[in-house]
């Protein structure tokens, strides 16, 4: 399920988005007045501001036989984008986040991240970080990959596949198969695993087309200093390819035309 095999880039890339979030203990200062002095930090990168209030779901109170729905305050949640909306930097009063829906290499994608968050961590001061995370979205088409009618059972690992890997079910069967996980991996960290034929809304819009996603929320859970920060994120990069890699299968690796 893990590959040893060694990082590389792909001409065809299946990335639909990358997300970076860093969460932390409420810091009020940021809902109270519009993030000024952020903006005027980050704003030749992200020039793009938008904000809009986030209602979370309401909380169970009381006790059974007695419960009730107590709605939640509000928080604004503040967007900086690039022009061309390609990169997006996101800051509420709890986390901090990047999102690129062009991603090219890891390389890069740290090194937008490293403006807006040493204007975070030099504006605000936050005391630790809850939480350090990075999401990749992968989106597969057969039909872009010159893979059309080439069963999934060729493409991915059999344990990404649950029923689909059984020789005696048809993909045309299943009117919904997925496999959702959460393991520990090394260094302190976990992944949640989201994998299965769906269908992907982008800009709004819902492409008719299935395509296999394969989503990885790789994480480090537990209060982390700020200072090492940089270290955690670099340690869930660099086993996101291991699995990415375990889970698809030659055919597939070829299909995307692999890079040295």
């Amino acid at each position: 399920m893990f590959s040893q095999e060694p990082r590389c880039l792909y001409r065809r890339n299946p990335l639909g988005e990358v997300i970076c979030q860093l969460r932390f203990p409420e810091i009020l200062a940021i809902g109270a007045k519009l993030p000024v002095d952020f903006q005027e930090a980050v704003r030749d990168e992200y020039p793009r501001y938008s904000s809009r209030k986030e209602a979370p779901a309401p909380k169970i109170t009381g006790t059974p036989g007695n419960l009730q729905l107590e709605n939640q305050p509000a928080s604004v949640n503040y967007q900086f984008a690039s022009a061309d909306g390609v990169w997006r930097v996101n800051l509420t009063s709890k986390f901090i986040s990047l999102a690129c829906t062009r991603y090219t290499r890891w390389e890069d994608f740290a090194q937008r991240l490293d403006k807006p968050l040493a204007a975070f961590i030099r504006l605000y001061k936050p005391a630790y970080f809850e939480r350090v995370g990075l999401r990749y979205l992968n989106f597969f088409s057969r039909k872009a990959l010159d893979l059309e009618g080439v069963p999934y059972s060729d493409l991915f690992d059999p344990c990404w596949l649950g029923p689909l890997g059984g020789e005696d079910v048809q993909e045309s069967a299943a009117a919904r198969c997925s496999v959702d996980t959460e393991l520990v991996i090394r260094g302190g960290c976990r992944v949640k695993i989201h994998a299965g034929p769906g269908l992907v809304k982008r800009s709004g819009q819902e492409d008719p087309e299935v395509k296999f996603i394969f989503d990885q929320d790789l994480f480090m859970p537990g209060n982390l200093p700020v200072n090492l920060s940089a270290g955690a994120l670099e340690t869930l990069h660099s086993q996101a390819y291991s699995i990415f890699r375990g889970a698809i299968t030659d055919t597939l690796h070829d299909a995307l035309e692999p890079e040295n």
